[in-house]
């Protein structure tokens, strides 16, 4: 399933600056680096949509260089990027923030 649109949803684009803030303060370039790999993890929906398991009512692809999930779904030829979430929390946590989103 090849969706050709990708919209990352404003509840994303917090989660991917706090995951930037957080990487940054480790050290200095590293929140850059972090950003630029996201985003090419998400690109890569465009190919590669509908391949992965679903989690929580979304499907959740595994960022390749960082202990993060992005979770979407697929409407209407676009993937909607819901969620960008470190693996590292609790998963009650990951699900309440999941279960709170609202249809885009």
């Amino acid at each position: 399933m090849n969706s050709k649109n990708i919209s990352i949803l404003s509840d994303a684009v917090t989660d991917l600056k706090q995951g930037k803030d957080f990487y940054e303060s480790q050290q200095s370039g590293i929140g850059s680096y972090f950003w630029d790999c996201l985003l090419s993890d998400i690109e890569s929906l465009v190919v590669y949509s509908g391949i992965h398991k679903k989690e929580y009512g979304y499907y959740k692809m595994l960022s390749k260089r960082f202990p993060y999930a992005i979770y979407y779904d697929v409407n209407n030829n676009t993937n909607y990027v819901v969620a960008i979430l470190p693996m590292r929390k609790n998963p009650d946590w990951i699900e309440g923030r999941l279960n709170s989103k609202q249809n885009y």
